[in-house]
C-alpha cells in the first residue's frame, strides 16, 4: 500500500534520492572520522588499517555520488544547480502534509 501511495504522489524517486543523500553524508561523515583517527593512531599498524578504511570509504563516496550525479539527484560542481534541487526538494517536503 504505501508503494502504490508513493508512485500515486511522485514520492518513490524521491525517496530514493533522499536515501542516496544520507548515504552519501554518512560516507562523508565516515572519511572525516577517519583522517582524524589516522592522525591519533597510536601503532603504524593501526595507522594502516584505518587508511584502508580511509580509501575503501573514498570509494565509497566516489560510487554514490556517480550515481547520484547520473540520476541527477547531485551536482557536486555546479552550486546553483544544486542549490536549486535543494530547494525543489524543500518545497516538496513542505507540501507532504497536503497531500
Amino acid at each position: 500500500m504505501i508503494q502504490f501511495i508513493e508512485k500515486l504522489t511522485g514520492m518513490d524517486a524521491l525517496t530514493d534520492q533522499m536515501v542516496a543523500m544520507d548515504l552519501l553524508n554518512s560516507a562523508k561523515s565516515g572519511a572525516r572520522n577517519l583522517a582524524m583517527a589516522i592522525t591519533e593512531a597510536g601503532t603504524p599498524e593501526i595507522k594502516e588499517m584505518l587508511t584502508r578504511h580511509l580509501e575503501a570509504t573514498l570509494d565509497l563516496h566516489e560510487e554514490i555520488s556517480t550515481y547520484m550525479m547520473k540520476k541527477g539527484w547531485y551536482y557536486a560542481w555546479n552550486t546553483e544547480e544544486q542549490t536549486n534541487l535543494n530547494l525543489q526538494n524543500m518545497e516538496t517536503a513542505l507540501k507532504l502534509p497536503t497531500l
